[in-house]
């Protein structure tokens, strides 16, 4: 079974968690995600099976929305409600509307994020959260992030009792963006605490909320069909890629590796044997040189084969 499967993770699952479910459910090793959702997290998680593991990288390229609630007036250490309170300014009236909406703005476009210390991301060999649970102090790197809109769905709610201000938004960005940080960036431009309160991805790798397959109520016996019913081509992963169908000689070169001289001008092709994708090629020159290989792949999805992008 070679493609992307959309799967919904619910909140209190890992992504590894749905990784080691569908390798259960499938009976299958060759299986990763592209990209990773904390545990309190639900939403869209593309999983690549087979052959596709090589397309998880395209996969994370294409960008993600969330929508979520971010609470002001309170800070964890994990910059989420499943940490422990680390700050708290009481507010004892609403905030100014325009405000929010100027902060939020400030932090759209391409932008530089510190990454929680409660995050995945290695250093010096270790993950952060490692450090952190051990109450260890290192120097997080600054990473590039883009986002594409950032913008607040519904009127602010001043919680009097709470002494709390509390938005909902909705977010597009590119991977490696932590949408806990940017809660944390709002409260940092307001001059407050804040924290991430609520989030849900409703969209990764092209696919949406509604496009995903629920693993909760699957079983051995049923999973294969289901998964197969939400299956799609590891093309997917490619949608602006111009595609080309392979002649028998063309396909014996890609088979060894070899480079194509194609009547063609984009940087990159999709080399495709009949409906099934093949490769990635990128331009060198007058030559097109392998990029991906996807030899192994096998479409068998007959319902999505020649559905477009």
């Amino acid at each position: 079974m070679d493609g992307i499967l959309p799967v919904y993770k619910p909140s209190g699952m890992t992504s590894a968690d749905v990784v080691s479910k569908l390798r259960y459910l499938l009976q299958m090793r060759r299986i990763g995600h592209s990209g990773t959702l904390d545990p309190s997290v639900d939403g869209v998680l593309p999983i690549a099976l087979g052959a596709a593991t090589k397309a998880v990288p395209a996969l994370m390229a294409l960008g993600k929305t969330y929508t979520g609630e971010v609470l002001l007036g309170v800070a964890t250490e994990t910059e989420d409600l499943d940490g422990a309170e680390i700050a708290r300014q009481r507010l004892v009236a609403p905030l100014d509307v325009a405000a929010i909406d100027a902060a939020m703005a400030s932090l759209t476009g391409d932008i530089v994020q510190i990454p929680p210390m409660y995050s995945a991301v290695k250093v010096n060999g270790r993950r952060l959260y490692d450090y952190a649970r051990h109450g260890e102090q290192v120097e997080r790197p600054r990473r590039a992030a883009h986002v594409y809109a950032f913008t607040r769905t519904a009127a602010p709610v001043f919680d009097e009792a709470a002494g709390t201000v509390s938005f909902t938004f909705t977010a597009t960005v590119s991977k490696g963006t932590y949408i806990r940080t940017l809660a944390v960036d709002v409260g940092q431009a307001l001059g407050l605490p804040a924290v991430m309160s609520q989030l849900t991805r409703t969209q990764s790798g092209g696919f949406t909320l509604a496009q995903t397959l629920d693993l909760r109520a699957l079983s051995r016996e049923t999973a294969p069909e289901a998964a197969q019913a939400h299956l799609r081509p590891i093309e997917y992963a490619y949608p602006t890629v111009p595609r080309v169908s392979l002649t028998a000689a063309q396909w014996g070169d890609v088979q060894n590796g070899k480079a194509l001289l194609l009547s063609q001008t984009a940087p990159q092709l999709a080399l495709m044997q009949g409906a099934t994708l093949k490769a990635i090629y990128h331009r060198v020159g007058e030559l097109y040189r392998p990029d991906v290989m996807f030899l192994a792949n096998v479409w068998m999805n007959g319902d999505t084969m020649n559905e477009s992008l």
